[in-house]
């Protein structure tokens, strides 16, 4: 499988986890072989759609079509395609929230994909907990098998308190007993499962419950969204990866006074916003972290 960016820009970051960061992407069959790598996915969170405001982003109503149009122009398809949450920007107006959810529904309509998933964020789903997003993009946490890598999405955000909850724990054991300990396993999230900074709502109440339970496990990696940016922490045997927005960045944690957006750049449009294409290599329990910008 190969994809759209020089060899020559790939630059390894940082390595831990059984994780690689990268700036660049494969342009070859050849240099993909090279890489170890068996396929990719897609991540992507964070639009925010129906968001408005221009000093943040003049570009709202376009950003995500961009992010679509970019990952429709890799040179493969990745293998599925994952949103992590906050589809759509809360709104308590019933109606307007669902017709937010269906002009999502429809963009995302024209990923060139066989598989797309999606899992709530709190604007998404804690005002009803979680009841029109369910109409509009099913069960907000499954688990599914690829290419011998365990995947578990999880619902962190339909209670307004951010607490998983023990019918979801109860589900998450029966899930992880079908997987033997050596086996790789990737979470999805919408909020951190560790205390990242609970002061700005950057942590998931009961997180340890879930953490605890994959500590039993050698290779578990998890992606979430929520906080607009890129964070990478390694705690345990469990690395853990926050994906860039769609819609706006946020500053680091604990960087200010209370938790605040980063102000659009004119003369850098789209600037700290993107998506990211992840390299998988089940035989390893090994992923490339390409970050990719929305770009003007």
């Amino acid at each position: 499988m190969s994809h759209s960016i020089s060899r020559r820009d790939f630059t390894k970051l940082a390595g831990f986890g059984g994780v690689a960061f990268a700036s660049g992407l494969f342009a070859n069959e050849a240099a993909r072989a090279a890489s170890g790598t068996d396929f990719h996915f897609v991540q992507l969170s964070d639009s925010h759609w129906g968001f408005s405001g221009d000093p943040l982003n003049p570009e709202a109503k376009t950003t995500l079509p961009r992010a679509v149009a970019a990952v429709n122009a890799l040179a493969a398809p990745p293998d599925f395609v994952i949103f992590t949450g906050d589809l759509t920007h809360t709104t308590e107006d019933v109606a307007e929230r669902k017709k937010r959810m269906t002009e999502f529904r429809q963009i995302v309509k024209d990923l060139k994909v066989k598989d797309v998933y999606f899992i709530p964020g709190e604007h998404d789903a804690s005002l009803d907990k979680g009841a029109a997003y369910k109409e509009f993009f099913g069960e907000t946490h499954f688990a599914f098998k690829h290419k011998g890598i365990n995947f578990v999405a999880l619902d962190n955000v339909s209670d307004p308190k951010a607490f998983i909850g023990d019918e979801q724990l109860k589900w998450l054991d029966g899930e992880l007993a079908k997987i033997k300990k050596n086996e790789p396993i990737v979470v999805f999230a919408h909020r951190p499962l560790f205390d990242l900074y609970p002061q700005w709502d950057w942590a998931t109440a009961d997180g340890t419950e879930v953490t605890n339970r994959l500590a039993k496990f050698d290779h578990v990696v998890v992606f979430y969204g929520h906080i607009h940016q890129e964070n990478h922490q390694t705690i345990g045997n469990i690395t853990h990866h926050a994906a860039t927005s769609l819609i706006f960045p946020l500053i680091a944690p604990g960087s200010g006074p209370k938790r605040m957006p980063i102000a659009w750049d004119k003369d850098a449009p789209f600037k700290g916003l993107g998506w990211r294409n992840v390299d998988a290599d089940p035989k390893s329990a090994e992923y490339q972290l390409v970050q990719n910008p929305v770009k003007a």
